[in-house]
């Protein structure tokens, strides 16, 4: 039986406009145009509350919402903190399967904790996301995708819900048809139409009915409502950076304290690359200010490198020539990129 978490970032677009622009907060608020034909990519909370939803006519979402404040959209910021909170997965297990900036499948069955708990496992990462990013994530966990990604979207926002084996038929008998993960408003208008509302009434009828009445759909629901769903999270990585980044408990609020702190970075990513034999072309550094600006600088050579000395050199002058010489750091992280290798992350694994 495997051990599946479903992790999906609460309002993710808007919720990092709500982080880095404090005024927001509080705010319904919404990422994208507001013109004639703009449309909602992202809704905070706030907005939720009136009845705005992503992929609205921005016109609409202005009716229902008067006082609405749209934000342009900041794709670049919102890949960069994915790609944080994606770093963070890839700490407790290979087997991630992204599903979008925002949200993720990873399997935990086996993992790099060696944690018999996934739900203990689900907690730690929402943690974790929480104090680098100051983001929340929702989590679901169960035995397959499709239980993991329906119990992700019952406590939202910044919850937890588990659908333990034992729990599974009940759980499934009382889901609204709506809550089904693959059933729209047009296919849940074709089921209701045959009385079916719930997961109860779905599990009346046997593989041959639901063939007839819905064709594949009708294979796929009696699958998943007895529980039954066999895909793999599927990771189809490749490795294309290798890093490491810390964030403070206490702010770094000296230039010799910020620069000891880069070189003990720079030890552990030099390690790290050596046992796996990887070498990198460009040295990567990033940094972020205690009121969470985020700035990256990065130096290439000409030949794959893994020299230490030269790794601490490198990211300290980065840092020295783009630090303003009075902020306290939250956060820093370093990393090399164009590596010497693509070979598939599974074949790149951290001992469990």
């Amino acid at each position: 039986m495997r051990k599946i978490i479903h992790i999906d970032m609460d309002a993710f677009f808007a919720s990092v406009e709500q982080r880095d622009h404090p005024q927001l907060k509080g705010k319904p608020i919404v990422v994208g145009g507001r013109g004639g034909r703009g449309v909602v990519a992202a809704a905070s909370y706030e907005a939720r509350q009136y009845g705005v939803r992503s992929a609205m006519p921005s016109r609409l979402a202005r009716q229902k919402c008067p006082h609405l404040i749209f934000v342009p959209h900041r794709f670049d910021v919102y890949k960069s903190v994915s790609q944080e909170i994606r770093s963070i997965f890839y700490e407790y297990t290979d087997l991630v399967e992204p599903l979008s900036l925002d949200e993720a499948y990873l399997d935990v069955t086996t993992n790099k904790p060696n944690h018999k708990s996934a739900i203990y496992i689900a907690q730690q990462i929402r943690k974790r996301i929480y104090a680098q990013t100051q983001l929340t994530a929702s989590a679901g966990v169960s035995i397959n995708k499709f239980l993991a990604k329906v119990a992700s979207d019952i406590n939202k926002p910044d919850g937890l819900k588990v659908i333990l084996p034992e729990e599974v038929d009940d759980f499934m008998k009382t889901l609204p048809i709506e809550k089904f993960f693959g059933v729209g408003k047009v296919t849940a208008q074709r089921l209701k139409a045959q009385n079916i509302h719930t997961g109860k009434d779905l599990q009346k009828y046997n593989l041959i009915e639901l063939v007839e009445l819905f064709g594949k759909l009708g294979k796929y629901l009696h699958e998943v409502i007895h529980g039954n769903d066999n895909r793999m999270v599927k990771s189809n990585r490749l490795r294309k950076s290798f890093s490491i980044e810390r964030t403070f408990d206490t702010n770094l609020e000296t230039k010799e304290s910020i620069l000891a702190k880069i070189q003990e970075l720079c030890l552990k990513l030099h390690r790290s690359m050596q046992d796996k034999g990887v070498k990198g072309k460009t040295v990567n550094l990033k940094f972020r200010y205690a009121d969470f600006t985020t700035y990256t600088r990065s130096k290439s050579f000409m030949d794959f490198m893994d020299d230490l000395t030269t790794l601490q050199d490198t990211a300290c002058q980065l840092f020295i020539n783009a630090w303003d010489d009075e902020s306290s750091l939250r956060l820093i992280g370093i990393g090399y990129s164009k590596l010497n290798t693509e070979i598939p992350e599974s074949q790149l694994q951290f001992p469990f």
